[in-house]
């Protein structure tokens, strides 16, 4: 029997696929979690085969679940299923230990031979997803780029922004100019929506 950790902060998709699961013979959801931290607890305590987990969760995300997890309870199997499936996201996902990855598009019955596959050892990665993240090739954006580019998500001015990084305003503008001319755009509100779109803030 493999044992079950599922995390999902919308309710009724948590206990729509924790039934879907329950009706498989060798699968067993024995809890669930409506937040990243809930889950890291949970699964912590219990110690299940798989944690199957939505992306993007209050407290933590999936990711670093993953990584907490990957950490803590090194033997549990992490799969992601997400609504949000860009190419930096499931490079992140893979690069955080997480073996399953996949769109909430699918059947129950794909997410069940996902769950049986990482029980087992080894991965599912969606072919679609894993095309998109190859096609996307890998993030231009330096991690400082990238985090400041997150900051100036919302619009914050400069100052704020160069606050809330511990960074000299000069330093602010000379990451986002960089960013702006790596992704080939011409204002940071732009730079935000293309690393957006491709998983890279």
């Amino acid at each position: 029997m493999i044992r079950i950790v599922l995390a999902d902060d919308e309710t009724l998709i948590r206990d729509a696929v924790a039934q879907l699961l329950d009706l498989e013979d060798d699968l067993d959801v024995i809890a669930v979690a409506g937040s990243g931290t809930e889950a890291v607890a949970v699964v912590r305590h219990l110690r299940p085969d798989v944690a199957v987990l939505d992306l993007q969760m209050p407290g933590a995300d999936g990711i670093e679940v993953a990584e907490a997890v990957r950490t803590e309870v090194p033997d549990c199997g992490i799969v992601i299923v997400t609504g949000h499936g860009r190419p930096g996201h499931l490079k992140k996902a893979l690069g955080a230990g997480v073996r399953g990855f996949l769109p909430k598009t699918v059947s129950a019955t794909v997410l069940a031979a996902a769950i049986r596959q990482v029980a087992s050892g080894g991965r599912y990665v969606d072919p679609e997803l894993a095309a998109d993240a190859i096609a996307a090739g890998d993030s231009p954006l330096t991690a400082r780029e990238a985090d400041v580019l997150e900051l100036a998500a919302d619009g914050a001015p400069v100052e704020e922004i160069a606050d809330r990084a511990a960074l000299a305003p000069g330093t602010v503008r000379n990451y986002l100019s960089s960013a702006v001319a790596k992704l080939g755009v011409t204002n940071r509100h732009e730079a935000v929506r293309v690393a957006r779109a491709k998983g890279w803030v």
